[in-house]
């Protein structure tokens, strides 16, 4: 279920220089430490060192979020990937725990796929989990951090999770995107709501019918998603024909 959103803003505009000057600002600051973490990884890890998958945008339009690598691709005698938290490196445990594997989504900013502020990007697979409410987070921009981020980030179940996103969508301001980037550097800083398992270990989101009775309860972050999205086009294409 994808919302849809109308026309772009006055503030959306005031939203997108703010993206526009604080990324590029932020690019430029950190780049030692961008080229180190990618020099880090390519000796630890190997290649490739950045991480790319699709994921839904603003009104579920795919782009390719890009992060640092932070896992092996190593698969069990099955041919399937294991699972996240174990193939989450040491080197990779550490880059989450300091939202660090998160810098080369700054990138995805400036190309406007996403902005600083808003819900997470999540997984294709989850669009028709999402009930009607929950679909609306989908009416904004994915961010880097969002309220949810601030509000417990991985310690906080789906359901409170995604009501926090939908907040957001509607009470968002520029005031409010000032004060979640403020509260991000300190809980960054602070390392809060970061799980011990630095988010492998994080259950697969279901929706309201929950899991399966039977088969995987949840998937690698890297499981084929082409069913998915290609479903998800069809959708998008049956809908502009009518």
């Amino acid at each position: 279920m994808v919302a849809q959103c109308g026309s772009i803003g006055f503030r959306d505009i005031i939203k997108r220089v703010i993206d526009i000057v604080v990324a590029s600002t932020a690019i430029l600051t950190a780049a030692p430490v961008i080229a180190a973490v990618a020099a880090t990884i390519r000796w630890n890890i190997g290649k490739p060192v950045l991480y790319r998958q699709v994921r839904p945008g603003r009104n579920g339009v795919f782009f390719k979020l890009i992060k640092f690598r932070t896992m092996t691709d190593e698969r069990g005698s099955d041919g399937n990937l294991l699972p996240d938290a174990v193939r989450l490196t040491p080197l990779g445990h550490w880059l989450r725990h300091w939202s660090l594997d998160e810098l080369p989504q700054l990138f995805n900013v400036l190309t406007g796929d996403m902005s600083l502020v808003g819900p997470r990007p999540l997984l294709v697979r989850y669009l028709d989990r999402y009930n009607a409410r929950q679909a609306l987070r989908l009416k904004v921009k994915p961010g880097i951090t969002g309220l949810a981020q601030v509000n417990g980030r991985n310690t906080l179940d789906w359901t409170s999770r995604l009501e926090l996103d939908v907040q957001y969508v509607e009470v968002r301001s520029t005031w409010l995107d000032i004060k979640i980037l403020a509260l991000t550097i300190l809980r960054v800083i602070t390392a809060e709501g970061v799980l011990a398992g630095a988010g492998a270990e994080l259950e697969e989101f279901w929706g309201e019918a929950g899991p399966p009775t039977e088969g995987p309860r949840a998937f690698p972050v890297e499981a084929d998603e082409s069913n998915a999205i290609m479903a998800m086009a069809m959708l998008h294409k049956g809908d502009k024909g009518v």
